[in-house]
């Protein structure tokens, strides 16, 4: 897997060297034509005055052509001249003539073009350029062909060409170590980026340095910041949870031993069965407290993913829970009822954790309602979506103490009943893992208390 990782530095490097190497290649190939078709410019030129040197000679065009002269022409023993030279005259239809060479090609082939001709050759395995004229004569017309070796022209092509790839080779060279130097120096920001983040202890979540960082780079730290950030967060609420669990934990867990120590020192039937009792009581809020307890790492962010969201309808399950509460709420001669929606509440969610919310709502509403009281369990449908309420006529909760009752741990003194400060908490985790709004409010006729929990509407239900 590892060998799978590719650097940065050597994709980029293996990119621009394939690049240079491909402009140097094509720069050659553009300098070599170049080079060929400057070069043969001015030996054409020597190459023409030398055949119009011959045509004078042999005075060809003039009507009075002396064939039989034999022009000078260099012959490839002279250092300073080592291309050879010959000549061919022939008549129009390719016939020798005249001359040293054995160029015989009928007038036809200049088809129809005028004046000087130059072609590439070959003779006895060495290339030739040779240049064709035409002249008049009164046996018709009259083909000269003067041809010579290429030896001086390709001499001079390849001093050319080394004067120009050779220097294009050092420059890209030069441009390759200069690309690698920009990389590295480009990159430096990121390898001190990356040692920031090897050196850092485990416990360090504070946020990257990205003010050196290439622009390209910043949305990747700024992603990284973020996330951090977030689990900054959850860990401080994973630290304090711990604590606080650890803290209401103590409590019940030192009642059962000392309530355990004083059953067994104890010879008394009276008192053994009041520590007995006792010791029943703290099992009873320490099973509580553990179900709570267990119930909020399961729907506090991260201990739960959407995916197992269904279609629920939220008329069936509220009525369902509700009736799991009438005994206990007969107990205290509370009126437990139910009002559902006129149609299909449906809402996306996971039931377990509903349920778990609802029967904190219904729990707190018992406990803090007095006997006589009554309780309305309510699901109805609105404009944005399903609501559903829990409504109790009991003591209410004061406007202060509204926003704070969903923080976990916390009770309002005097209340006069026993629990742990998490049923709220409960309640306000599911709410937000589900995306709906929670709201807490007076009664109907402005006594008790009302918890409102309205759930978006399902996407598949939204006006296309």
């Amino acid at each position: 897997m590892a060998n799978s990782i590719r650097s940065l530095r050597s994709y980029l490097m293996q990119r621009l060297l394939i690049s240079l190497y491909l402009l140097w290649i094509v720069s050659t190939v553009v300098g070599y034509f170049a080079t060929i078709n400057y070069a043969n410019q001015p030996y054409d030129i020597v190459l023409l005055q030398r055949a119009n040197e011959v045509a004078t000679e042999l005075k060809l065009g003039s009507g009075h052509e002396q064939l039989d002269v034999i022009p000078t022409l260099p012959d490839g023993s002279d250092v300073g001249m080592p291309d050879s030279v010959v000549y061919t005259v022939t008549d129009s239809e390719g016939r020798k003539l005249a001359g040293n060479g054995n160029t015989l090609r009928p007038l036809s082939y200049r088809r129809d073009r005028t004046g000087p001709l130059f072609s590439n050759g070959e003779r006895e395995g060495q290339k030739t350029r040779m240049v064709s004229l035409t002249f008049p004569s009164k046996n018709g017309i009259l083909q000269l062909h003067v041809s010579e070796t290429t030896r001086q022209r390709q001499a001079l092509i390849r001093g050319i060409l080394a004067n120009i790839v050779i220097p294009q080779l050092l420059l890209t060279l030069i441009a390759l170590a200069v690309v690698w130097y920009g990389l590295k120096q480009g990159l430096r920001p990121l390898d001190r980026l990356r040692r920031d983040v090897v050196n850092r202890h485990r416990d360090d979540l504070s946020l990257l340095d990205g003010s050196k960082a290439p622009a390209e780079v910043r949305p990747l730290i700024d992603a990284v910041n973020d996330l951090l950030e977030r689990l900054k967060q959850v860990m401080a609420a994973q630290q304090r949870f711990v604590a606080d669990a650890a803290h209401q934990l103590r409590t019940p867990f030192a009642g059962l031993k000392t309530q355990s120590e004083l059953a067994l020192r104890s010879d008394e039937p009276e008192r053994k069965q009041h520590a007995l009792e006792h010791i029943l009581t703290s099992t009873q809020h320490g099973i509580r407290l553990v179900n709570q307890l267990l119930a909020l790492a399961r729907n506090e962010p991260g201990g739960q993913s959407n995916d197992n969201f269904t279609s629920l309808d939220l008329n069936q399950l509220a009525q369902e829970c509700t009736v799991n509460w009438v005994h206990m709420a007969l107990e205290k001669n509370i009126d437990l009822g139910f009002e559902g929606a006129s149609a299909t509440a449906e809402v996306r969610g996971d039931a377990n954790s509903l349920m778990e919310m609802l029967n904190n709502l219904i729990d707190n509403a018992i406990r803090y309602t007095p006997e006589g009281g009554h309780i309305t369990v309510r699901v109805i449908a609105t404009k944005h979506g399903m609501e559903m309420s829990v409504e109790d006529n009991g003591p209410g909760i004061e406007p202060q103490h509204r926003e704070r009752v969903f923080e976990r741990f916390y009770r309002i003194l005097g209340t006069g009943q026993s629990g742990s400060g998490l049923g709220l908490s409960i309640v306000a985790e599911v709410a937000k893992r589900h995306g709906a709004e929670l709201v807490l409010d007076a009664g109907s006729d402005g006594t008790g208390t009302r918890i409102s929990i309205r759930f978006p509407r399902p996407v598949s239900d939204h006006p296309s």
